[in-house]
């Protein structure tokens, strides 16, 4: 099968060996794909992540980066077939998407972060059966890979346990973010403040629901907000990832608060456990989306009750992942860039 794989560190589009199902596995052929941040790791530092994985486990240990590798995590696809003494649970034919897990033959891998199930980025997937979720026909593909990256920010909102007395700081506006406030909306929590350095991602905030929104250079979210009558954000979502935003939120926020840590830090974190422990903070740490995630967030697209369009940027082919990749982290780049491997 033709694909876009990860060797090395570089992007390289050729062929891959065709994914055979087994027992419990569906074969399906890929119809779009998200390009998310954390492939774009693997091509900076992805050896951290695999000896982090091995030092404190994860699915990422059993990667080796001079082996190739399929990456695209954020997929729907076309049921194709199934391995012999599958349930087959849903027709050949039909649309489908998953949590991208794969636990059958007593495995745990993640799909596209393994040398044996390809993800998103190649033209065929194998998808454990007991995960999938049939796709609406008439909802588009696009929107539709959107399902993934929507339920992991469904599952950081629900993570920090919101209730409709807090006063709720989001802090970055990608793809994690944006999925909080609509996670927060969609549970009739506000109001939502949202915080970000660049104003486009700003704008998609308050698209997605953010009550208001401020840039941190020119005013501190932690403040009394004099529109709401001088409260102060009780509850914060942190989805930038970077080291220092722990230590930063704990000096600043009120008390009795309670902290989501939902960004990705690949980077030793110091706080004060004094700091925190006088506050009478608590902290969650947001981890991946759960089925029930992906089931709330397909639902929840296939209604209308959340619209993704305009997390939507180019459509591209084989050729353009490489370009894109490289491109994804600038302040003017689509939250989501999606990939149809049957293009080149």
């Amino acid at each position: 099968m033709k694909a876009a794989y990860i060797q090395n560190g570089l992007v390289c589009i050729g062929e891959m060996p065709e994914p055979v199902p087994g027992k419990g596995q569906a074969l399906v052929r890929t119809h779009s794909c998200g390009m998310c941040a954390s492939e774009q790791h693997f091509l900076h530092s992805g050896q951290n992540v695999i000896d982090l994985s091995k030092k404190f486990g994860g699915a990422y240990a059993g990667l080796e980066m001079s082996r190739p590798f399929v990456p695209g995590h954020e997929y729907v696809g076309e049921v194709l077939d199934y391995g012999v003494g599958s349930k087959r649970t849903i027709k050949p034919g039909r649309k489908v998407t998953s949590v991208p897990i794969m636990r059958q033959s007593g495995s745990h891998s993640v799909i596209g972060f393994s040398h044996d199930f390809p993800g998103g980025f190649g033209e065929l997937m194998l998808l454990d059966e007991d995960f999938l979720m049939e796709v609406p026909p008439d909802l588009d593909d696009d929107m539709a890979a959107m399902t993934e990256p929507l339920a992991v920010g469904l599952e950081h909102a629900r993570r920090g346990h919101p209730t409709k007395e807090d006063v709720v700081l989001v802090v970055g506006c990608g793809a994690i973010g944006l999925g909080v406030i609509a996670g927060l909306k969609l549970m009739g929590i506000g109001p939502i403040i949202a915080a970000d350095y660049h104003e486009a991602r700003r704008d998609l905030a308050l698209k997605m629901g953010a009550d208001i929104v401020i840039d941190p250079r020119e005013l501190s979210p932690y403040e009394p907000t004099p529109s709401l009558g001088n409260r102060r954000v009780n509850l914060v979502y942190e989805n930038v990832g970077l080291p220092g935003m722990l230590p930063q939120i704990i000096a600043s926020i009120a008390f009795d608060s309670r902290i989501v840590m939902g960004g990705y830090c690949m980077e030793p974190e110091q706080f004060y456990v004094f700091a925190a422990q006088n506050k009478r903070l608590t902290v969650h740490f947001a981890g991946g989306e759960e089925p029930q995630d992906m089931e709330l967030a397909l639902r929840s697209i296939a209604d209308g009750k959340i619209d993704v369009r305009s997390w939507l940027g180019e459509r591209i082919g084989l050729s353009g992942v490489a370009t894109a990749m490289a491109q994804m982290s600038g302040p003017l780049a689509p939250v989501r860039t999606v990939v149809d491997p049957r293009l080149l």
